[in-house]
């Protein structure tokens, strides 16, 4: 059995029924997301585009590659082309799938898409009015040496430069 404990703008959470290997039945708390997107801008084959994300959940800045969250009846590439402008102010000639995971499977439902963008056109940002975004262009090299520093220290980010410099990259060079 399910139980909605809250209903949020982007999540909910449920207390849901688990069983044991004994048989028996525990009680979890699970966050119901509906998925979420992230993309890899790159300009001129080498550069990304990052952004210095002000996360109020932890109340710091972080270094990031921008994301968002699915909407109803969306589809994740739909998703990536809107974030991506609304975030980064670039749009993209083209949008091509990298991989999927779970973002935090012990508690949370959220599926996330990644994607790499290219054939980047500055249109201008679009930020929601909770937003605190600003947007710089690093090379690759260094933004994979930011990783290795741990200067960035999003999940989400760093899964999915090192996908895309371990799989797809090498694939395009």
């Amino acid at each position: 059995m399910n139980e909605k404990l809250f209903r949020g703008v982007k999540f909910d959470v449920e207390l849901r029924d688990v069983p044991t290997r004994d048989g028996q039945t525990a009680r979890r708390e699970v966050v119901v997301h509906p998925g979420a997107v992230v993309v890899l801008p790159l300009l001129d084959g080498d550069r990304v585009v990052l952004i210095r994300n002000h996360r109020f959940s932890i109340d710091e800045t972080l270094w990031e590659l921008c994301a968002g969250t699915l909407e109803p009846g969306e589809e994740p590439a739909a998703t990536a082309a809107r974030e991506l402008v609304e975030e980064t102010g670039y749009g993209a000639a083209r949008i091509e799938p990298l991989t999927t995971f779970y973002t935090s499977p012990g508690i949370c439902t959220e599926r996330m898409y990644a994607f790499v963008a290219t054939g980047l056109t500055e249109v201008g940002q679009r930020l929601e009015a909770t937003e605190r975004i600003e947007v710089e262009i690093r090379p690759l090299p260094t933004v994979l040496e930011m990783v290795r520093t741990g200067e960035i220290q999003d999940g989400k980010s760093i899964a999915t430069l090192l996908y895309y410099v371990a799989f797809d990259g090498a694939r395009a060079r």
